[in-house]
Formats: C-alpha cells, structure tokens, sequence
C-alpha cells in the first residue's frame, strides 16, 4: 500500500514538453511511474521518445483523461498559467493534481484550490517537490535513488528536508513521501497526510515536518492527539528566524510567540510527538522508536 500514489497510478504531465517538465518525465519513467501522456495545445498530436519510452501528447487534460485512463497530472507550467492549468485537470476530474510551479499568485491558488476542491481534485502543492511511493511511482521532482520501499510515512513542508529524511532513513524506507510546500495557501495539509496514513495498513510510523509561521503544525498536533494512533516524530525547521521576519517559504513568518518553532514544538510534544532539534536527531528519534518495537518495519 501507499497513498495518493501507487505502482496503478497512470500519470500525465501538463507542460511536459518544456525543458523542466521534460527533464523530470525521464526521471519519473526512470522510477517507475507510468506516464501516458504529455499535454501541450500546440503540441498536440505529436509524440516524444523518451529512453526508448514513446509518450504521446495530448491537447487537453480531458483528451488524455478519455484516451489514457490517466488519475494523477503533474504540472509544471510557468506561475502565470498555473490557475488555468488546474482548472483544467479539475474540470477533467483528474483525482490528483501536483503542482510543482512556484511563485504563483496567491489570489490565483486560493481561486484554483477551491475549484479543484469542489470537483473532487486532490492538489498537493503549488511550491511542492510532488510525492513518491518508492518501488512503485514517482510524481514530481523528488529523487528515486535516495531511499527505498519501506513501511515509514513521510509528509513535509519543505523538499530540501524532505529528501535529508528520506536520505537519512534509507536503510528503513519509505511506503510514502509527500512534500505539500511551504506557501501560504497549499491544497493538501499535514493533517490530509496523516489521516491517510493512519488509514494505511502498510505504514507503521509517520515523520512530519513543519516549518516557522502559520498555526498548520498546531492544527495537526491537535488532529494527531485526537485521531492518529501510530508514532509520530516530528521537525520543525527555523528554531534561529529572527522574529518578524519573513523566511524561506512565502508562508514562513513568526510574529511574538505566534507561529515560532518552540511554540510548535510544544504543541507536538503535548500530542505525544517526538520532535526532534536537528533533521539527523529526527532521524535518531525514529530509529530508537523502532528499536522499542523490534519487528514492527521488517
């Protein structure tokens, strides 16, 4: 098992043609992940041959959708046309868009964050590394080789810490990775993650990590004293920001005690979170949870 993302999922990339889209398509079909197809309007009709894997291309996510099967699109499209682009996969049902573009327009994802909620479109992102089940499907800019299949959940807000932890725990492994972003309005959440992690038979333990600004970490600690019944072990990236000052993600701003990585830290702890103060202590938090339950990841 995984979440969101499976070795069935049939994936689409809109703006595959471009360099980065290109780039990462070989990289995901290197990984695994069935891509059925590109999207370019202008493109249409063509196909492109790609490490001896043919990918047609399509003018529409709906032309796709119709021809392919396909449930997941990864889009990387430049910010300005972001909004039209998950309009578009919404409007063709797909069940998961990952939006990996950054600096998009805030106005423009709150208005695509609601259209795609309201037809059933799970996104996750904008700003996001995509997620990765491993051994089984890549969507997005993750890397494949760092980690293997495994039975620990991963869900985080940053991709540079995201692929540290699955780096660091590679030896365990994953059964999935999520990286959701940073910027201040995001489709799925910490608390999307965990519930379906806890949901999942084949995960046995959840990471998260977080980041300074906002309250979403104390949202989640919350939900996990409420809901979650497997371990957690837990990261908050920014313990030296200075305050006031705005860090890193657009959605990293710590204003008096509100949003500071001790505040967070507290609140998970409070929930029965371990949190570690340093990524590779985050990683000796996991470890020593598996020592006191030998078996439980073999």
């Amino acid at each position: 098992m995984a979440i969101f993302l499976t070795k069935d999922s049939k994936v689409i990339v809109q703006g595959m043609t471009g360099a980065e889209g290109m780039k990462h398509t070989r990289r995901m079909l290197a990984a695994g992940t069935d891509v059925v197809g590109g999207v370019n309007p202008r493109k249409a009709g063509t196909r492109v041959d790609i490490d001896g894997r043919t990918v047609p291309v399509f003018g529409s996510v709906r032309d796709a959708v119709d021809t392919t099967g396909a449930d997941v699109s990864v889009l990387f499209v430049p910010p300005p046309h972001a909004k039209a682009a998950v309009t578009e996969a919404a409007d063709a049902r797909i069940p998961l868009a990952v939006v990996i573009t950054e600096g998009i327009p805030v106005h423009d994802a709150v208005a695509f964050q609601a259209y795609a909620r309201a037809r059933a479109t799970r996104v996750i992102g904008p700003n996001c590394p995509g997620l990765i089940s491993p051994g089984q499907s890549n969507a997005g800019i993750i890397p494949a080789d760092i980690t293997k299949p495994g039975r620990i959940g991963l869900v985080s807000k940053s991709g540079t810490l995201t692929y540290q932890l699955m780096y660091e725990l590679r030896d365990i492994g994953f059964s999935t990775c999520v990286g959701i972003g940073g910027d201040p309005v995001i489709g799925t959440t910490h608390i999307d993650a965990l519930a379906a992690f806890e949901a999942d038979s084949e995960t046995d333990l959840i990471v998260m990590i977080g980041e300074i600004g906002g309250d979403a970490e104390e949202r989640a600690a919350r939900y996990v004293a409420d809901h979650v019944t497997k371990p957690v072990v837990g990261y908050i990236a920014g313990f030296t920001a200075p305050e006031g000052r705005t860090m890193g993600h657009a959605g990293a701003i710590v204003s008096g005690s509100s949003g500071t990585a001790a505040a967070k830290k507290a609140a998970l702890e409070a929930a029965g979170v371990s949190v570690g103060a340093t990524p590779t202590e985050t990683a000796g938090l996991v470890l020593a949870l598996l020592a006191e339950t030998p078996g439980n990841l073999a």
